[in-house]
């Protein structure tokens, strides 16, 4: 299914007070609206993915799959700064007929849910009966969750956080750090700092997946290698990967908008925050993340008020929530049967 456009023809004005002209979104949609119009599963796609959810989350998502376009409006938009459609660094500044490439303004998660907002209105989606994502996903769903809490029925959060944790933030710089040590990056065309981002790529890499993952799918066969071993070659392969589909700049502003979350900032405090969330909440963790300790959402299943938890056991670690989707699929058919509040869930038993 191809990519839709959205253009916002006013002035989108950012959290930091800069504006943008002429704001477009890239969206994608499967199904149809229903009569009572209360079938909307809106998904808030994580750092690098896209709109077109059937892809990047296949077992979960797709015709045969638990949230399918026979029973469901399914709506992802790409977030702003993504080069797959929305305004994004790569885009034209009006106002020098150039890329913006680094004259492109920061944006917060805030910036990415308000632009989303107009996107529903556009859509006429007045009620959204199911919200989730995982990981920035996840960040932009409680976000939106909070700012309109009369617009989200039911919210799926899974490996997130209601801030961005000291932890996550230095991995964040860390990979930046790679980024503006190629000098390219600041050469302003559109491969600019492919080798840092490469780079980069590799360093999330490690806080994607953990110690265990590596040790089962990049054993070496026999003991008596000294070089080119299986976990080099993989980080090679997944950085220039991620530089064949993405760009550098994209990545900088996206890696500083996960900085810039946080729920409790002027709301007076994280916890006063999540106890404005109206939303039946499915709070997911994964046992082995190590970018998203399951600490943070054992963290928003105690404050949220209608919340149940639950734990999924996955050694692919903080990626979990893209390739454990059966498990998925289990726990979210147990949460829609059964009442929330305090409730633990464990894959198919409701404890």
């Amino acid at each position: 299914m191809s990519t839709q456009t959205f253009t916002y023809t006013g002035t989108f004005e950012l959290e930091s007070g800069q504006k943008l002209q002429g704001l477009e979104i890239g969206f994608n949609t499967y199904g149809s609206l229903n009569k009572n119009r209360d079938n909307v599963v809106w998904v808030c796609h994580a750092l690098t993915a896209n709109s077109d959810v059937f892809d990047w989350w296949k077992g979960l998502f797709g015709p045969e799959d638990h949230f399918n376009p026979d029973e469901h409006f399914i709506v992802c938009a790409n977030v702003l700064g993504s080069p797959y459609g929305t305004v994004s660094p790569l885009s034209i500044n009006p106002a020098t007929g150039q890329p913006y490439y680094l004259a492109f303004p920061e944006f917060t998660i805030r910036d990415i849910v308000k632009a989303h907002k107009l996107l529903a209105d556009h859509l006429e989606i007045e009620h959204i009966e199911i919200l989730l994502g995982g990981s920035l996903g996840g960040q932009q769903a409680i976000e939106w969750s909070i700012i309109e809490p009369d617009r989200i029925k039911n919210l799926i959060l899974i490996a997130t956080n209601s801030n961005h944790s000291p932890w996550g933030v230095a991995f964040n710089e860390s990979q930046r750090l790679a980024i503006t040590a190629d000098r390219t990056f600041y050469a302003g065309s559109p491969d600019g700092g492919s080798k840092g981002l490469k780079a980069a790529r590799s360093i999330a890499l490690l806080s994607y997946r953990s110690y265990k993952t590596y040790a089962i799918t990049q054993r070496e066969d026999d003991d008596n290698g000294t070089d080119n071993f299986k976990a080099s070659t993989y980080q090679n392969y997944q950085g220039q990967k991620l530089v064949n589909r993405f760009n550098a700049y994209s990545y900088w502003y996206l890696s500083k908008a996960m900085d810039s979350h946080n729920i409790g900032r002027g709301r007076h405090g994280v916890e006063k925050a999540l106890s404005l969330i109206k939303a039946r909440t499915l709070v997911i963790g994964i046992k082995s993340d190590v970018l998203f300790p399951i600490e943070e959402q054992q963290y928003l299943f105690r404050h949220i008020p209608k919340s149940a938890f639950a734990e999924l056991d996955s050694f692919y670690g903080h990626d979990g929530f893209l390739i454990e989707t059966e498990d998925l699929t289990n726990i979210i058919t147990s949460f829609f049967k059964t009442d929330v509040k305090g409730k633990i869930i464990e894959l198919q038993k409701i404890a």
